[in-house]
């Protein structure tokens, strides 16, 4: 880990290790980043993806990210193909990985192990997800899509639907949003709430939140709508997920109990949660939020790498 506020060879592996300044430091970089045309501001480093579950945006976006701007990648999109299947440990596979590259980044099904992979490696590694724990690469780029779209942070109203439990996206958003003053509305069925240990963090900082099943309780107090898919793979019981796997679908019917000005917004893959009707809607910004991970995703190379200060 860098020194405090500094990026060059800093892992990212947790949004609890960012500052607020820290965290409206990187969108400001990626706000230069995405109107700049700097290709060969990477040139001569190598990325390599490891990523040990499936993914599509994030291994995509750090992928475009790193060759726009002149830099190589290299990795595997999942465990089968790499010596982890014959028995090596994530540690020595980061060992050896490191002798070939300059910046790791990592997906992970299990909780921590990125942290495990920060402590292995002399080279930054960022975690692309572990587990239902944290993303923090994918909250960034969801700071940048509400200040992108709202034209600030400080005093939204934010609600959060779906899968609260075992959703790592809102886990590490909640913790970036509590630096900004936000005002939450936490939307899932019972079962699937937000963990106990978010609640506290919020009540720590004198923050309020609402838990709710009902979005249309809530629905017209929102500025922003961070909808998240029920999570198969999460689940240890799947009788568990058949139970709550269609419990929220969203579609043209709840558009008179939605703001004029409400942005829905989702990390991806949905799975029936959002109806594709919504997508042409002032409210759907959920694939530009993942085009803004290729600006967000720049400026973390950049800065982990010393590329910019």
């Amino acid at each position: 880990m860098a020194k405090e506020g500094g990026f060059k060879g800093r892992d990212i592996i947790s949004i609890k290790d960012f500052s607020k300044s820290e965290l409206l430091y990187v969108l400001n970089i990626a706000k230069r980043m995405e109107k700049s045309h700097n290709q060969d501001l990477l040139k001569g480093k190598i990325l390599a993806t490891l990523f040990l579950e499936s993914s599509t945006r994030t291994r995509l976006s750090f992928t475009a990210a790193m060759e726009r701007l002149g830099g190589q990648v290299m990795g595997f999109a999942t465990a089968g193909v790499s010596s982890l299947k014959k028995g090596e440990t994530l540690w020595d596979t980061i060992k050896m990985v490191e002798q070939y590259a300059d910046v790791i980044v990592m997906r992970h099904p299990i909780e921590g192990a990125a942290r495990l992979a920060a402590e292995a490696a002399s080279i930054p590694i960022i975690n692309g997800g572990d587990g239902s724990n944290q993303h923090p690469t994918q909250t960034m780029l969801d700071l940048y899509t509400i200040q992108k779209t709202k034209g600030k942070l400080e005093g939204l109203n934010i609600g959060m639907l779906g899968d609260l439990k075992y959703g790592r996206t809102v886990h590490s958003l909640t913790t970036a949003l509590s630096h900004f003053n936000t005002n939450f509305f936490f939307i899932s069925p019972e079962a699937l709430k937000m963990p106990d240990e978010y609640l506290e963090e919020l009540k720590e900082k004198k923050l309020r939140y609402k838990e709710v099943v009902d979005l249309k309780k809530v629905s017209k107090e929102l500025d922003i709508l961070y909808v998240t898919r029920i999570q198969k793979e999460r689940f240890p019981d799947p009788v568990e997920y058949e139970k709550y796997k269609d419990f929220y679908k969203l579609d043209k019917s709840l558009l008179p109990f939605f703001k004029s000005e409400l942005k829905i917004m989702h990390p991806l893959p949905r799975v029936g949660e959002i109806s594709p009707e919504l997508d042409n809607t002032p409210h759907a910004i959920y694939f530009q939020q993942a085009g803004n991970g290729i600006p967000v995703r720049q400026a973390l190379l950049a800065l982990v790498l010393g590329k910019i200060r």
